[in-house]
């Protein structure tokens, strides 16, 4: 019995250390360590993705974290360039950055950025105080003063064009979504016009400070957003905010968080897996993570997929990614 214990702690032993050489021989070409694009702090850009990251240097012992930036169009750009391992971006700047039509460098393809793992929907909404009996985007008065996020994000790029559509007429403000919070409460802004994941977290401490209006579209409205923009229908779950006494109906546009291209398959893979393996541990991060889950991989319909990233969800989602939106073949 004692040769058996000790015959089986051997095999233990040199299981172990085949499993260790293999963890090292993954790792090689690994980063010492990465950082996260994100967005202005006080968007769920920057609570998703600095938590995400921080979960990935936890898991995978790397040092990383996230870092403040301008949001998706910069994020394309950086990630692109490879001043930033990964970054999260939106599925219209993402077009608009592989077409060449991203305004930080025009007519640069960004096509070293590739698409690593779904995130969530960002809903568009109108946020103004109670005060300023607000209640419809027909009530915004002309002139109004609408902060639209940190110039060149998705609020910005979109929401704009949006409200002309709708035929408001406006005086156009960017800023962190903090800051334009801030502006709010003080009466330097009429309307902030968030696109940011739900609940975004200027909005849930506004709530906690002062009285808010969370503008719905109309049907109509919405209607014409859709037949406009690259978007879907969407509704803002009532128990989002406080002030919400029932869903709002809204549109949205998808996020990916995305990678350069060249990091090593490994890497990549193993950063999924972290990310997509326990929703829950995301949802804590975020609620937003809620829709973080493997069965959206098929919302990207842009970016060329990281090897590593599509070798994930071929093998544990099912995935079927066509060979030409893998990034190489």
């Amino acid at each position: 019995m004692k040769m058996f214990f000790t015959s089986a702690a051997a095999c233990a032993l040199i299981a172990g250390a085949a499993h260790a050489e293999q963890h090292e021989m993954d790792r090689e070409g690994w980063p010492e360590s990465f950082t996260v694009g994100t967005a202005s702090q006080g968007g769920t850009y920057f609570a998703y993705g600095s938590g995400w990251a921080n979960l990935v240097a936890d898991e995978l012992g790397i040092s990383g974290g996230g870092e403040v930036t301008g949001g998706p169009m910069q994020n394309m750009a950086l990630v692109h360039t490879g001043d930033a391992a990964f970054g999260m971006t939106t599925m219209g700047p993402a077009a608009e950055s592989l077409a060449g039509e991203n305004p930080i460098a025009p007519g640069l393809e960004m096509t070293n950025a590739c698409a690593m793992f779904p995130m969530y929907q960002t809903p568009f909404s109108v946020t103004a105080l109670s005060s300023s009996g607000i209640e419809s985007i027909d009530d915004i008065p002309e002139g109004a003063r609408i902060g639209f996020g940190p110039a060149g994000s998705t609020s910005d790029t979109y929401f704009p064009r949006m409200m002309d559509t709708l035929g408001v007429e406006y005086e156009r403000r960017n800023g962190g979504w903090s800051d334009l919070g801030g502006q709010l409460q003080d009466g330097l802004l009429d309307v902030i016009a968030f696109a940011a994941g739900v609940p975004v977290p200027a909005v849930s401490q506004l709530e906690v400070q002062t009285d808010v209006n969370i503008i719905e579209f109309t049907e109509e409205e919405q209607q014409q957003i859709l037949d406009n923009f690259p978007v879907s229908e969407f509704e803002i779950p009532a128990s989002t905010y406080t002030t919400l006494e029932e869903p709002a109906r809204s549109v949205s546009m998808w996020n990916f968080a995305i990678a350069n291209c060249d990091l090593p398959e490994s890497f990549v893979n193993a950063v999924v897996d972290v990310v997509m393996s326990d929703n829950e541990r995301m949802v804590n991060i975020h609620r937003a993570a809620q829709s973080t889950v493997p069965e959206n991989w098929d919302k990207n319909t842009v970016l060329p997929w990281h090897p590593g990233a599509a070798r994930w969800f071929e093998e544990n989602a099912g995935a079927d990614i066509p060979d030409d939106m893998i990034h190489g073949n």
